[in-house]
């Protein structure tokens, strides 16, 4: 039984109670009946009416941290306690990897057509194919809960990794050897970045499923890094 099921069970059980003593005292309401309406006096002792039995909550499952197994525990020791799913640090994250994603993809469309080395295509195949899909998913978590993803009054191009306008001018104008260098310094750099925020989101993030997020982002993009960094080696 979930800690949700036994929150609900536990007014259930109380009520079962309630009408359980309740019964024995309206039975005892019908001595304020008129004299008339109650039966003759009889030296038969009258019969006892036998106590309701006590109704107990039944244990609840409470499940334990990951890899851990889960534990029995009375309903009365169950409180909920339940911290927030998410906090505004959870948010921000969300709102600032949605651009950053984006200009990584920005990036990554340039290589087919201008990339002369098929590792750099590779490269940029693979970042498209991983943060295509990422976008989606924070684009949902804000919708989910109701939350914009757009924010005033902030430059994204301050955010860690973020690449000028007049370096994705340079790229976009690159081909052949001369893009595969700017490319990978470029991505690089942008990869970079995005682990040092996700890292810092698994210090004072909330929300389990961005926490998932973030660490996957660290792990897959500094694993990138160190395949572009090859990449240069002559």
């Amino acid at each position: 039984m979930t800690v949700r099921q036994a929150r609900v069970w536990l007014p259930v059980t109380a009520f079962v109670a309630l009408l359980a003593t309740g019964g024995v005292a309206l039975a005892g309401c019908d001595d304020t009946a008129p004299a008339a309406a109650r039966p003759s006096q009889s030296t038969t002792a009258p019969a006892t009416t036998a106590p309701a039995p006590a109704v107990s909550a039944p244990p609840v499952l409470v499940p334990g941290r990951p890899g851990e197994p889960a534990a029995t525990r009375a309903a009365g020791q169950v409180r909920d306690a339940a911290s927030p799913r998410w906090n505004s640090l959870d948010v921000w994250y969300v709102r600032m990897m949605i651009p950053h994603h984006e200009q990584a993809l920005e990036m990554a469309k340039l290589a087919p057509g201008r990339a002369a080395d098929p590792r750099v295509r590779a490269v940029a195949d693979r970042i498209r194919a991983a943060q295509g899909p990422e976008v989606g998913v924070l684009r949902a978590w804000l919708s989910t809960r109701d939350l914009p993803a757009e924010v005033t009054g902030h430059d994204h191009g301050t955010m860690r990794g973020m690449q000028s306008a007049e370096s994705m001018r340079q790229l976009a104008g690159a081909h052949g050897a001369a893009f595969d260098r700017l490319f990978v310094r470029m991505m690089t750099a942008h990869h970079q970045g995005a682990v040092v925020i996700s890292t810092d989101l698994l210090r004072v993030g909330a929300d389990p499923a961005m926490q998932e997020f973030a660490n996957g982002v660290a792990v897959e993009q500094t694993t990138e890094i160190c395949r572009m960094r090859a990449l240069l080696t002559p």
